[in-house]
């Protein structure tokens, strides 16, 4: 991590030498020992061959498993996987932040 900050809007900015984090009203950051965490809500489905599992924050992100905790590892590997995707189709743009109030 190479900058914590404070913005106007009261959020947490976190740089680091590949990605800037912050702490939203809807997903909540947290930085541990193994690294930074963001919290982000999923949606369980049951069905009769296990859970489905979403991120409506992340478009098209989704998974399963046989058992909840199954769905609930494999949703967290998507998202990560889902994030690592962005971050690579975004590199030499011209990428800007907004203030949003919502």
């Amino acid at each position: 991590v190479e900058l914590i900050e404070v913005n106007q809007s009261n959020e947490v900015v976190i740089t680091s030498k590949e990605r800037r984090f912050y702490q939203s009203a809807r997903n909540q950051l947290t930085i541990t020992r193994e690294g930074i965490a963001m919290k982000y809500q999923i949606v369980l489905h049951e069905s009769d061959e296990g859970y489905s599992v979403s991120c409506p924050g992340l478009p098209g992100c989704w998974s399963q498993g046989k058992t909840e905790q199954e769905a609930i590892e494999n949703i967290e590997d998507a998202i990560r996987e889902y994030l690592a995707a962005v971050h690579d189709s975004l590199k030499g743009a011209d990428v800007r932040e907004i203030d949003v109030a919502v």
